[in-house]
């Protein structure tokens, strides 16, 4: 096979403790030729088929990990309890998967009746035994001609519904996979890949239908959710995060909570008037994560990302709706319910992008209320009125803040949080019998510079750069909040920024791990930590558990981050008692 590739990527310099890190990086690539999208190995075993009731009913099902994130209320709670705090010291590898790719892994793998269906980069999917990590086929997407992409060649996973897998590619398509045979059914263009478009987010798979946002935020693209049809790939509806009209908003003065961002609102309204709307177009709002799906209401909960330019604002005065906010559509039509913007004009790439969480909290009265949650680079974690989008309340910050919001100039002016978080795109776990969220964070002291710069063509788009500072020492916290009172109940620091995502289980545990290689076991109530495992590569991705032949197994991704250059691997790790 003769395969060509041509990368050419930008590096944001920024300069670490010890060593070069990227915070965000673009690759323009002209990936493998090689025919045919192709398949490896043998069918599993088994028929398989999962019904839209066993997707509903993932949030209590012991055996399966049906949802990259669960079930659709996106808790990564695991309610099986055979792994607890009094045994997890006792914890070890079962197996270890290696797969064909030596790149960043921030995949979060499904488990359907014993098959384990994970993804890595470059959109290869493996289907193995998630007893034994014997396996069964590999799957290449045949990569278009052009791949544009921020922050890695990741793929984050698989939806699964009847006897289909769906994946998001890097070249900006939807596939869908026999989940027997790894066979590929159909593709659909979802978007133009050389106007900076791509896929890494896990679909949601409901209803017959395949929802999937976009990448693409930093390189002028007008952002999405959109839903295809899952029998054939043909679009249902579309929600733009960029409205056509409106998206200057309210003019807002104050963030989420209630601090002056600095906007100088006069001279954005004269650009507003000179520039026309049009630029509406380009303005950005990817969609990153898996949505919440919320079935007592039809109702679809997801963030938006922010605005293109990141750092540059003149080029798209207003409030930039709807990026750095938190969107509710219609489930059915994709139809506009409600948003609430967390930060307006966007100037320091502070995005929403960690996936939203569905519970009940109780308000400031102590009513229990339907939520819908969200942990924010700004270090805050949200409770909203999942109906309305009321702000319920903001947590206590969980990592410093310093100079909120000084605006970027073209020297670099410092402020706490960096541009990374906070919680990045790291999902959280909620453990509601102790009322607490747990969210990973980072600690990159930057400053943040700004340059003019007017769109160009489908290429990154930044307006300028954010840049740890030398000699600044970074860090990461595992921080748990009480969903009730916004209060930080514990929290444990890592010598390394934490980005991958959390899982709770009804063991009264919490798992995450860290770029160093440590996966680690905590208590859920106390944040005491229990065990820890080196996997040899960053484990920057979301552990998962499940069951199978009554045996309890934890399994999570060992291959490193692009994003913050933590060492490469190529491994799944699974865990079991003895």
């Amino acid at each position: 096979m003769n395969t060509t590739r041509r990368i050419a990527r930008l590096l944001i310099p920024l300069v670490c403790t010890a060593a070069l890190a990227t915070v965000a990086s673009g690759a323009r690539a002209q990936a493998e030729i090689s025919g045919q999208a192709s398949v490896t190995g043998s069918p599993v075993p088994k028929s398989i088929s999962v019904a839209q009731s066993r997707l509903d009913g993932a949030a209590k099902d012991s055996s399966d990990f049906l949802h990259s994130n669960g079930d659709y209320t996106q808790t990564r709670y695991y309610p099986a309890s055979q792994i607890n705090t009094k045994n997890v010291a006792k914890l070890k590898p079962a197996f270890v998967f290696q797969t064909a790719v030596l790149e960043s892994m921030e995949t979060a793998p499904i488990v359907v009746d014993g098959i384990m269906y994970l993804t890595t980069s470059y959109n290869h999917v493996y289907a193995i035994d998630a007893a034994t990590g014997k396996e069964y086929w590999h799957y290449k997407h045949k990569m278009g001609p052009v791949t544009t992409y921020c922050c890695g060649p990741n793929n984050r996973g698989v939806a699964v519904m009847g006897d289909r897998l769906f994946m998001g590619t890097l070249d900006a398509k939807l596939v869908a996979l026999d989940a027997k045979s790894g066979k590929l059914l159909w593709e659909t263009q979802i978007a133009d890949p050389e106007l900076g478009y791509s896929e890494t987010m896990a679909p949601v798979a409901v209803d017959g239908m395949v929802l999937i946002g976009t990448n693409g935020g930093e390189y002028g693209i007008r952002g999405f959710v959109k839903a295809f049809d899952a029998n054939d790939g043909k679009l249902v509806w579309t929600f733009h995060t960029i409205p056509e009209k409106g998206h200057e908003g309210v003019w807002a003065v104050n963030d989420a909570t209630g601090r002056n961002m600095l906007r100088d609102i006069a001279a954005e309204k004269k650009q507003l008037a000179e520039k026309g709307g049009d630029f509406y177009k380009t303005l950005g709002g990817g969609v990153w994560m898996a949505p919440a799906v919320d079935r007592e209401t039809g109702t679809v909960i997801f963030v938006v990302g922010n605005p293109s330019p990141d750092l540059y604002g003149a080029e798209r005065p207003g409030d930039n709706l709807y990026t750095d906010s938190i969107v509710a559509v219609d489930l059915k039509t994709g139809a506009y319910k409600w948003h609430y913007q967390y930060v307006a004009h966007d100037v320091w790439d502070l995005d929403a992008v960690s996936p939203v969480i569905l519970t009940e909290a109780r308000d400031k009265a102590g009513k229990m209320r339907k939520v819908a949650i969200h942990g924010g680079k700004t270090g805050h974690v949200y409770v909203h009125d999942r109906a309305t989008g009321e702000l319920i309340r903001f947590s206590q910050a969980m990592v410093p803040q310093e100079n909120m919001w000084v605006l970027p100039t073209k020297e670099g002016a410092r402020m706490l949080p960096g541009a990374n978080g906070g919680v990045e795109w790291s999902p959280m776990a909620l453990n509601a019998k102790h009322r607490l969220v747990y969210a990973a964070n980072l600690h990159q002291p930057m400053t943040y510079h700004v340059e003019e710069a007017k769109y160009p063509g489908g290429k990154l788009w930044l307006g300028g750069a954010f840049k740890v500072i030398p000699g600044e020492k970074q860090w990461g916290r595992l921080a748990a909040v009480n969903v009730d009172t916004g209060k930080v109940a514990w929290k444990f620091d890592t010598e390394q920024p934490l980005i991958g995502g959390v899982l709770a289980t009804a063991g009264d545990l919490v798992f995450n791990g860290e770029g160093n290689g440590l996966f680690r076991a905590f208590d859920a109530k106390t944040g005491k930590k229990l065990w820890e495992y080196q996997c040899g590569a960053g484990v920057n991705a979301p552990a998962v558990s499940y069951m199978v032949g009554g045996k309890q197994y934890v399994a999570v991704a060992a291959g490193g981050n692009t994003q913050l250059d933590f060492k490469r691997g190529n491994s799944v790790f699974v865990f079991a008692l003895p």
